[in-house]
């Protein structure tokens, strides 16, 4: 008898020190749950007085000594506002970079500027891009990243696009163009805090085969996606 009592006795302490753990363990939680909200909470805070913007899903941009550095050189000829080409509209939150081929070989990034320009007068189509990459690395920029482009459907109000030259049929950047590319790109990633993963091809927002030979060498853009990750490491 006395036996069954001890037992029941060492059962019972077992049990209380188990339910004054659980009653520990649910105590650290709730005081975990708590530190991170307040962690969340001053990060916000942080965010909406620092940056504002980003919290609205409004257009905005990072402009520090970081980013200026970086900058590639750029030819700014905008074109003039009309509804075939820069219509104006305003982009909301840059969510990524679209890279485009212009699918006309040997064409000069200027000469894919003044087709562009002259839509407004042809009326002819309604396409235009914010940047383009010529096949000497030169980079002009066509429509502010401000403000759409008629480039990439769907994806034209929260991303820039850039249409690159190439020499031939095979759509395949040289080496001058790869470069100017690369780093215009990671300039970008920098100025809109993207990353690699972020850029991405026409093809992947329609099918269409653009830039042709990246989506027929798949290699070949993993391999951009990762020289355009090195760049950007290397600016900051």
């Amino acid at each position: 008898m006395c036996s069954m009592k001890r037992t029941k006795k060492i059962k019972n302490r077992k049990k209380s020190f188990t339910t004054i753990q659980q009653k520990k363990q649910a105590q650290r939680r709730m005081r975990l749950g708590l530190l991170l909200l307040v962690i969340v909470m001053v990060l916000a805070a942080g965010i909406r007085i620092l940056h504002p913007e980003w919290l609205s899903g409004k257009y905005s941009e990072i402009d520090n000594a970081q980013v200026d550095a970086s900058k590639p050189d750029i030819t700014v000829k905008l074109l003039t506002p009309n509804p075939y080409s820069r219509p104006g509209i305003k982009t909301g939150k840059i969510k990524g970079i679209v890279v485009h081929y212009t699918a006309n070989p040997g064409a000069t990034a200027m000469g894919n500027r003044n087709y562009f320009e002259g839509l407004k007068d042809s009326h002819v189509t309604k396409t235009s891009s914010n940047f383009i990459v010529g096949l000497d690395g030169e980079i002009v920029q066509c429509v502010p990243t401000w403000e759409v482009a008629y480039a990439s459907n769907n994806r034209n109000k929260d991303t820039v696009s850039i249409e690159c030259c190439h020499p031939d049929e095979t759509g395949e950047f040289n080496k001058a163009t790869y470069r100017s590319v690369i780093h215009l790109c990671a300039w970008l990633c920098l100025k809109f805090a993207l990353s690699p993963d972020d850029i991405i091809r026409h093809y992947d927002v329609t099918g269409k085969n653009c830039p042709k030979y990246f989506v027929e060498h798949e290699n070949a853009w993993k391999q951009f996606r990762k020289d355009v990750k090195k760049a950007l490491e290397k600016s900051k």
